[in-house]
């Protein structure tokens, strides 16, 4: 069975649930790692007043027993603090219904006016709570025990900000496990002084103007085995699947690999990653990466690099032209309280992202049904490809 994921809930309803389907036996989910990842989410310079009114903490309710994973569903609940102050607002019970509460001023670049032409809503709330970036809490919560899966084969995925509103972080001649430490210290999520210090002086420009910043968030996974993903199939592919994922995420626009659309301007002598031998290893290897870990749609064993480009928000606190859907009347964009740059925490959620994808690409090629019987799959792998 493929490894898969599914998630419910509202922005301001009770919380959000994820069910992952799929996951072997036997894996030891760490909790407490879970949760670091949900409080990474959180942080950033530039972020609103949601995130201090939220303590995101991941409550298993399936799947898990002692600290183990049991084959079973896992289902995985975040609850949202704030309803306590929605639970009109958001009820399901139809007395507490409120016209006077419809939002019908759509906002542009939102999944507002749109999703309530396809479900035929006249109060837009019924698409913006659902379509909100509130969901990635519990994408976030998914990655991580995805990593849980990762961790004990030595599969490592971190995730870092590139560059905001055009400014580019300096990342060069450092490791990925650099960067990404460096960068957990950084309010902005990058691991580059300056450019930390001229973004942030940029997303207080914005936020006196009522404006939002976009960006770019760098995704690595190291550790990977050759062979993840297949040539075969157009599903099966390896860097299709990491850019479909991504591209879910909300206001990801985006997505390349390796040295990506860069790939187009340079000749192929430029481009491709020369194959070499190392006879003491008794394993072949590439000594440049632009390829970012991938090749014919299969991982190379070179560190996978990914980045995703995010739009900049779409609620403005100085809203731009939109059109009551009621009246038809000109109109102001409806105000919702938001963030002037989620950029950093998009870092954290793509990280979740691609780690839940490598899994899922893990689990096809070395399956199992318990932790004990994927590493037996993935030694004799490695045995053959060290004797190739």
């Amino acid at each position: 069975m493929p490894l898969r994921y599914f998630t419910a809930g509202e922005s301001h309803g009770p919380g959000l649930t994820a069910v992952v389907e799929g996951f072997p036996a036997g894996v030891p989910i760490d909790i407490a790692a879970v949760n670091r990842d949900l409080a990474r989410r959180m942080q950033g310079y530039g972020r609103g007043g949601r995130m201090k009114i939220e303590q995101d903490q991941v409550e298993i309710r399936s799947g898990v027993r002692w600290g183990e994973s049991l084959g079973s569903p896992i289902t995985l609940w975040i609850e949202n603090r704030d309803w306590r102050n929605w639970e009109k607002k958001m009820s399901p019970r139809p007395e507490d219904r409120d016209p006077n509460l419809a939002v019908t001023r759509p906002r542009p670049g939102h999944a507002d006016l749109v999703g309530a032409l396809k479900y035929n809503h006249r109060d837009v709330r019924n698409v913006l709570e659902r379509a909100s970036a509130r969901e990635t809490a519990a994408r976030v919560a998914v990655g991580g025990v995805a990593k849980c899966l990762l961790t004990p084969f030595g599969i490592r995925v971190f995730g870092w900000v590139a560059e905001i509103g055009g400014m580019v972080a300096q990342h060069g001649g450092l490791t990925a496990e650099e960067i990404f430490a460096r960068a957990e210290e950084s309010p902005v999520r990058v691991a580059d002084p300056e450019a930390e210090r001229r973004i942030m002086a940029r997303i207080d420009e914005c936020k006196a103007a009522g404006d939002t910043l976009g960006g770019v968030v760098e995704t690595v996974a190291v550790g990977l085995p050759p062979g993840l993903g297949s040539h075969a199939q157009w599903d099966r592919k390896l860097d299709g699947r990491l850019a479909h994922a991504l591209m879910s995420v909300q206001a990801a626009k985006g997505v390349e690999i390796g040295l990506g659309f860069a790939t187009a301007r340079r000749p192929g002598s430029q481009v491709h990653d020369e194959i070499y031998f190392d006879e003491g290893t008794r394993r072949f290897e590439r000594r440049t990466n632009n390829a970012g870990g991938t090749e014919g749609g299969m991982s190379s064993g070179e560190p996978v690099v990914v980045r995703t480009a995010f739009k900049p928000l779409s609620t403005l606190m100085s809203p731009l032209h939109s059109v009551d859907i009621d009246t038809k009347d000109e109109a102001k964009a409806a105000i919702e309280r938001s963030d002037v740059v989620a950029i950093p925490a998009a870092a954290v959620i793509a990280e979740a992202v691609v780690a839940f994808v490598i899994a899922d690409a893990f689990l096809e090629k070395f399956g199992g049904d318990s932790l004990v019987e994927i590493r037996r799959n993935l030694d004799g792998y490695l045995e053959h490809v060290r004797s190739f």
